[in-house]
């Protein structure tokens, strides 16, 4: 039977108390420093820009490492929420659907443009509701405050989380101090919510998930992963390769060029690393070693890797 607190989603946390506190002193810093500037710089709409820097200060402070957090995920969905609000505005001002068209548009723009930040809608708001103040910056409001604004709050952001190794602003900052584990010829255990809930513990930073969503992904992961065992390998210029390893041991390599059978495995080709570990990284090698390295190919879509499968792949061409 669904329980209230299921039905209700209160996940369990697993921050420790310290890393609360920790949270709450970076909103308070962030949003000082915010409101500080705003305040000096343009006291008139102070208000409104409130509002949505106190909804991305608990994105940045309370979830440094959560993908709506990022960087580009903070400057592009302020950014493009501002625009699609002054454009409403302009377009229909003081139309009753303008607040609603402009949170819309907002919403589908950071979509498409993989920027997805909450705060953002407030922002789009704000550009039709924060009365004539606002009004009368037109496209400047994407620079002043809105600009400003996020610029202070991401160096806000990346100062004080870098104060603590675990919790670095941005999330690339933070891996590049984790201890890599090396998976490499492991067998793939059972895993268990439990084991999941103690890893979240162990990262003591808050993640967007909850254990039993990764669970279900790690399940989805296998059984896919299981269904394409015993797949041949063929290589072809100009393809995409992944070695099939997970963390810090993955990687995607790119044939850019190579002789012309590829089928002999005496052949030499060049790859290049476009993903992964040692990225950028340009190397000859024999047919038969870039074999005994390759996993599976994949190919790149909507910011992800994914398998080729075969049969879809004759199903297309078809």
């Amino acid at each position: 039977m669904l329980s209230v607190r299921t039905f209700l989603g209160i996940d369990e946390n697993t921050t420790s108390h310290w890393e609360k506190v920790i949270s709450g002193l970076g909103a308070l810093v962030g949003i000082g420093m915010v409101y500080h500037l705003c305040h000096w710089l343009l006291p008139d709409v102070t208000p409104w820009i409130l509002a949505s820097m106190g909804a991305s200060a608990v994105l940045l402070f309370a979830v440094p490492h959560g993908p709506l957090s990022q960087p580009w995920a903070l400057v592009g969905g302020h950014l493009v929420s501002a625009a699609a609000g002054v454009s409403c505005q302009l377009w229909l001002p003081s139309h009753a659907l303008t607040p609603a068209l402009a949170v819309g548009m907002a919403v589908l723009l950071m979509s498409y443009l993989r920027c997805i930040h909450p705060p953002g809608g407030a922002t789009a708001l704000a550009a039709v509701i924060g009365g004539p103040a606002i009004h009368d910056l037109g496209f400047t409001y994407l620079l002043y405050p809105i600009g400003i604004n996020v610029l202070v709050i991401f160096v806000a952001a990346c100062a004080f989380n870098g104060l603590f190794a675990w919790r670095r602003y941005p999330r690339s900052l933070a891996a590049l101090g984790k201890a890599r584990l090396n998976m490499a010829g492991a067998s793939v255990p059972t895993l268990t919510h439990e084991d999941f809930a103690a890893a979240m513990h162990e990262l003591n930073t808050f993640v967007d998930v909850a254990p039993d969503e990764l669970s279900d992904i790690f399940a989805r992961a296998w059984s896919h992963a299981r269904a394409q065992q015993g797949a041949s390998l063929t290589l072809v210029k100009g393809a995409y390769y992944s070695n099939g390893e997970v963390g810090s041991q993955w990687c995607v390599r790119q044939i850019f060029d190579a002789d012309d059978d590829l089928t002999d495995d005496n052949s030499k080709l060049i790859y290049r690393n476009v993903a992964g570990t040692t990225s950028e990284q340009t190397q000859l090698c024999r047919v038969r070693d870039f074999k005994q390295w390759a996993h599976c190919q994949v190919y790149h879509s909507n910011g992800h890797w994914l398998r080729v499968v075969p049969e879809v792949k004759a199903q297309r061409v078809s």
